[in-house]
């Protein structure tokens, strides 16, 4: 690639400006940031008589998507125009056993699939990026699998190269012929670019948001932190594309086009069941995005969705909650309608074993990148 490409695209990536390295209620704690939308969701749960009607937000999902889900299952409902967007992939289980085969089991399946190290490990049932990490080959592989939880399931999927992260909403209420993207958020995990002098830790405690987000990065790095990184060499501080990993999440709603819009709803049209997503993905660059090309899904989520483009920096406390409650308040209304055809929402001390199991795999999983 010759420099004026390089610098073109690195241009469309880069992080847009921004006044403050954090708005004042990013690192909340979550019993305080999470209150009023746990009253709202009380609120709809005593009007609409059901405290887990979003289940039937994404009918073909287990709980709808609020927690507990299988990644890989969701991934399986993809008809043929949604299949041919989403990162390849295979799902498996690691043995009840320590002495099985896994390794082997796991290297037949990726040959099978065409799927070549590096590939992305991740938990088939999780949340927040726990557990997921880059493989790179046969021995990490190994490693990965044998600190896995035994019996679990996992996923293992095509690193993709593109270096554009987003999560894009989508709705579509039953009867409605289109969805409509009401989010999306531009993700861009913490880098720093040498210059030959300062070392990590120097270089994250120059920059503004890094520096305020270092309590997050620096327990992660350990001796990578006094790693003197050459002159424009980019060192990457964290894999996962996460909020609580430190990423910026940039609202990013006016990227939206009625060409990134009639693709999103050709996909979510394939995908039976599901009216109520967050869509994970990586693009090549926001003008490719923008004409609804050059990207490649890695995961929908369900109605434990959140519209991540509430943790911009800029954004103001009384809009992230006005965002909240209108996306919550469609999973309601959503589950609402699906409720009048005759199906029933998860019951809530099963909904509540779900999440038990869920938290306890996330506890046993293998650290993340």
């Amino acid at each position: 690639m010759s420099g004026t490409s390089l610098a073109g695209t690195i241009g469309k990536l880069k992080r847009p400006a921004q006044k403050s390295p954090v708005s004042f209620f990013e690192f909340w704690p979550d019993w305080l940031f999470y209150a009023p939308v746990v009253a709202f969701w009380t609120y709809n749960a005593i009007r609409y008589r059901s405290i887990t009607l979003p289940s039937l937000a994404n009918p073909r999902i287990n709980a709808g998507g609020i927690c507990g889900e299988s990644k890989n299952a969701i991934l399986g409902l993809a008809g043929p125009a949604a299949r041919a967007w989403v990162a390849d992939y295979i799902g498996l289980s690691v043995s009840g056993h320590v002495d099985g085969d896994d390794l082997g089991r796991a290297l037949a399946a990726m040959q099978r699939a065409g799927l070549n190290f590096p590939v992305v490990a991740k938990p088939d049932m999780s949340c927040n990026g726990v557990g997921v990490r880059v493989v790179r080959d046969e021995a990490q592989l190994a490693a990965y699998l044998s600190g896995f939880p035994r019996g679990a399931e996992l996923q293992l999927q095509a690193l993709i190269s593109y270096e554009g992260e987003a999560g894009i909403f989508y709705i579509r209420h039953p009867g409605e012929k289109t969805g409509r993207i009401t989010s999306v958020t531009l993700k861009y995990p913490p880098v720093v670019v040498g210059d030959g002098r300062w070392n990590v830790k120097e270089l994250i405690a120059a920059d503004d948001r890094l520096n305020a987000i270092s309590h997050l990065l620096l327990p992660k790095l350990g001796p990578k932190a006094a790693k003197i990184p050459s002159l424009g060499e980019r060192v990457e501080l964290v894999f996962v594309g996460n909020h609580c990993r430190g990423s910026t999440f940039k609202d990013g709603l006016s990227v939206v086009t009625p060409a990134l819009s009639a693709r999103i709803d050709e996909i979510m049209q394939a995908m039976p069941g599901v009216y109520f997503s967050r869509i994970d993905l990586r693009y090549r660059d926001l003008d490719a995005l923008r004409e609804g090309r050059d990207f490649k899904i890695i995961e929908f989520n369900g109605s434990g969705s959140e519209a991540t483009h509430i943790w911009d920096p800029e954004m103001t406390l009384s809009r992230a909650y006005k965002d909240q409650f209108f996306h919550y308040g469609e999973s309601f209304r959503i589950g609402a309608a699906f409720r009048k055809t005759g199906l029933k929402p998860i019951g809530p001390l099963k909904l509540l074993a779900l999440w038990q199991h869920q938290k306890r795999l996330m506890r046993a999983y293998p650290t993340n990148d």
